[in-house]
């Protein structure tokens, strides 16, 4: 048959690597930012856009979807057209990608400094921005169909089903956990609320990191690993077995984020049950992966891409056992809100995504600009230095996480706590802090080299063009399945039916744990105590949302002796009916403040927002001082309080017309309050407080686990 000629589009592929390394080296040194901010809190001081609660989320964002997202499109960019032997579908939908993608990046790296945010984990951008990444992620996925249904290979490869699961599954996860109610430009609530609202949030973030994190990138592993290694994949039924039993497992995983929670106990077995069968499919694709390089070691020891890789997916089976593993409630109640779960993420941050698209780009650089790699010795330096990198970083963050977890459980034998001051535990992990930030330094350091590297192999090569191909057109045949032709052989000719299955294989698991929970009013018993948020408090959360507080302090008191002792009576599902969003959290580097409410007085949380040394000598909270500068924006609040009734929060006719007034008058008596003590008349005699954020702040905080009585013996 006669071939015909067509021209792989390069151009596209190296755009995406150039913003790969420029996001890259950005979002890497935003996260030292963030560790150094661990050590020294206060060398942001008074700047409210660099604090650590606007930084950690734009650090996240920043490597998730840009770096790892730009790398990811960069390597399906690439392998796609080869695979199918076609030209992607359309150049102008693969620019629009690109910029498109580019802009939503700018955005996040705007919107979130300022404090607009959703603050729901990894989903924090604000609604006009979900909805560009939904009009991108359309935009790709009609040019990823496309160009499938174009190709002249009759059989779809394995790297493509996994790129086919990425598309379909994050387009259901990013929609569904985003649905929220606009207030104003960059004002949202999510229209799920508590209980309800964690499990959709941890059904989108543990999925996030499947179906972002390592679907996409299991595909470029399928391809470049062989590619690179000039070897077959290890096993083709393997690479079944491993596909579609990890599309189907992960997403009935999210529930272990949420044990020993207020979650009902159903959803958080299955959970725990999904996440143990895991670590099959997942070891399965880790194994492939490797066995992939069974006599070619090597050229492992000789080539430094190889490295890269063998490193990374080396990554990918420890954090897939460990994962599980976490899963497990005995592990889980050892390692939730501990520096464990900060270490265990970025292994596979660093190892599985930072090295697969480290190797992928080294190699990419020689074929784009068709010369050798400028310097395989630096890129050798860059290995270890990563490699070194991510062992400084996470090591020490296990110790600490097991430091911290025994610590908060020691009791003496009268039944006190040990450690009854948080921040002594704060003290003693603060050198693994150190070394932490040591390791994150050498990984940028080695991260800068890559960018060196490419720049120099750019340089020394040719302009970057288009590739001449050629291949023979596709003959069409039946599709029914042909005489000796297996079953998955014939479904990979069948590209609409193959996708449908990976729906229906992703929506089981979702809908059997979330629809339950949204419909049947049993599973989140009502408390009659509990009351909407006065029009003050509700200004004080949105402010506490805006400057991250969630991101360090949990507001979920699980049933532990140890937890009940130091914050109070362990935390109800009934409770939280009228919180939009949900504020949990994922991480105590400070208390947990869902009992926090009466706790201290008005004086106490305002001096405390000024200068945490103040009143606890020794932590590493920031200071707040815009907060007492800046006026209330109450433009919004009769706005904020109709929302609330969309959403269906209780408020009276009464409240809803004198928002306003009954705001200001419960900002007048904290300034009372606040004015009984004298350092506060001398340092803040003229001021009018009343008017400031921060008398919100302390309204939200004074209320918080207060409508519920517990009653003692004595």
């Amino acid at each position: 048959m006669e071939k015909e000629q067509f021209y792989y589009d390069n151009k596209i592929v190296k755009m995406f690597l150039v913003a790969t390394i420029l996001w890259g080296v950005v979002g890497m040194l935003v996260g030292l930012l963030v560790a150094f901010l661990f050590i020294f809190p206060n060398y942001m001081e008074g700047i409210s856009w660099l604090s650590f609660g606007r930084l950690r989320p734009l650090h996240t964002n920043a490597v998730i979807f840009a770096f790892v997202g730009n790398s990811i499109f960069m390597g399906i960019y690439y392998s796609m057209q080869r695979l199918l032997k076609t030209r992607m579908f359309s150049d102008t939908l693969s620019k629009i990608h690109f910029w498109g993608w580019q802009l939503i990046i700018v955005a996040a790296a705007i919107t979130l400094p300022l404090g607009l945010t959703s603050s729901k984990e990894y989903a924090e951008l604000e609604w006009p921005i979900d909805i560009a990444i939904t009009l991108i992620w359309v935009v790709m996925g009609i040019n990823m169909i496309g160009t499938i249904l174009k190709r002249r290979q009759r059989h779809i490869y394995v790297a493509i089903w996994f790129y086919l699961a990425t598309l379909i599954t994050v387009a259901v996860l990013h929609i569904f956990n985003n649905l929220e109610l606009p207030v104003s430009a960059f004002k949202s609530y999510s229209i799920y609320a508590g209980v309800q609202d964690a499990l959709v949030q941890w059904w989108y973030g543990h999925n996030a990191v499947a179906f972002f994190l390592t679907t996409p990138v299991l595909g470029l592993m399928y391809y470049f690993v062989p590619k690179v290694a000039n070897r077959p994949v290890y096993s083709y039924r393997l690479s079944i077995i491993h596909f579609w039993s990890l599309i189907f497992i992960y997403i009935w995983a999210g529930p272990h984020h949420l044990l020993y929670t207020a979650l009902p106990e159903w959803a958080q077995n299955l959970g725990t049950v999904f996440s143990v069968m895991l670590i099959f499919p997942s070891w399965g694709g880790m194994i492939n992966g490797l066995l992939t390089l069974r006599g070619a070691w090597d050229k492992v020891r000789e080539n430094p891409v190889l490295k890269f890789f063998v490193v990374a997916i080396t990554g990918y089976g420890m954090s897939t056992f460990e994962g599980p593993m976490l899963s497990f409630k005995t592990l889980n109640a050892i390692g939730h809100y501990t520096d464990w779960i900060v270490g265990h993420v970025h292994i596979g941050a660093l190892a599985w995504n930072g090295f697969m698209a480290a190797g992928i780009i080294y190699w990419l650089a020689g074929k784009l600009w068709k010369t050798e790699l400028y310097s395989t010795k630096l890129a050798n330096v860059h290995f270890w230095l990563g490699t070194l990198g991510i062992l400084f970083y996470a090591l020490p963050l296990y110790v600490a996480g097991f430091t911290q977890a025994i610590m908060w459980k020691q009791f003496n034998p009268d039944g006190t706590l040990v450690y009854g001051n948080f921040l002594e535990t704060v003290t003693q992990i603060m050198p693994m802090y150190m070394m932490r930030a040591f390791g994150g330094t050498l990984y940028l350091t080695g991260f800068i080299l890559l960018a060196y590297n490419v720049i120099k192999t750019a340089q020394a090569g040719s302009t970057v063009e288009d590739e001449l191909a050629e291949a023979a057109p596709l003959k069409k045949i039946t599709s029914s399945r042909m005489a000796g032709e297996g079953f998955h052989s014939w479904l990979e000719r069948r590209t609409i039916l193959f996708a449908f299955l990976v729906v229906i294989a992703v929506a089981i698991g979702g809908a059997v744990e979330i629809i339950p929970l949204l419909t049947v009013d049993s599973n989140i018993p009502k408390i009659t105590s509990v009351k909407p948020y006065t029009p003050l408090e509700l200004e004080g959360r949105d402010i506490y949302i805006r400057e991250g507080c969630n991101n360090c302090h949990s507001q979920m008191i699980r049933p532990f002796r140890s937890e009940v002792e130091r914050y109070g009576e362990y935390s109800k599902a009934g409770e939280f009916v009228y919180d939009f969003p949900f504020l949990w959290g994922s991480k105590r580097t400070g208390p947990d403040v869902h009992r926090v409410g009466g706790k201290y007085n008005d004086n106490w949380h305002f001096n405390h927002m000024m200068d945490p040394r103040t009143t606890s000598p020794g932590s590493i909270m920031p200071q707040y001082p815009w907060l007492i500068e800046d006026d209330l924006d109450i433009s919004k609040t009769v706005d904020k309080i109709n929302a609330m009734v969309t959403l269906g929060v209780p408020y009276t006719q009464f409240e809803l017309e004198k928002a306003v007034y009954l705001l200001k008058n419960q900002a007048g008596e904290i300034e009372n309050n606040l004015r009984q003590d004298p350092e506060f008349v001398k340092n803040y005699g003229d001021a009018h407080i009343e008017t400031k954020e921060i008398v919100a702040v302390i309204a939200y905080l004074q209320r918080l686990g207060t409508d519920i009585k517990v009653e003692t013996t004595e």
